[in-house]
């Protein structure tokens, strides 16, 4: 299959994080498009579900907060307390 160049613009920032993540999984960006390319070629759509409204779970604010909470975790500040809808 003959090979094409293709060139497009993207956020700095974004482009090293997609890239780390790419890494950590054994891949490069190049082989993320390149699958992310098929998929939508033999899928016809693309192949995940796109909102106006994303997971507030993943927002800024709440990684930071998750973050703090695990760094206190760790150094033995955050008081654990047992929530009331689990059973023993």
């Amino acid at each position: 299959m003959a090979q094409t160049s293709v060139n497009f613009r993207i956020d700095a920032e974004l482009k090293e994080s997609v890239e780390e993540i790419c890494r950590k999984m054994g891949m490069n960006l190049t082989t993320a498009i390149t699958i992310f390319c098929t998929k939508v070629a033999q899928e016809r759509r693309i192949p995940f579900e796109i909102t106006a409204d994303p997971d507030p779970f993943y927002s800024e604010s709440n990684i930071r907060y998750l973050e703090k909470k695990m760094e206190d975790y760790k150094a033995g500040r955050l008081k654990l307390t047992e929530h009331e809808l689990i059973e023993e």
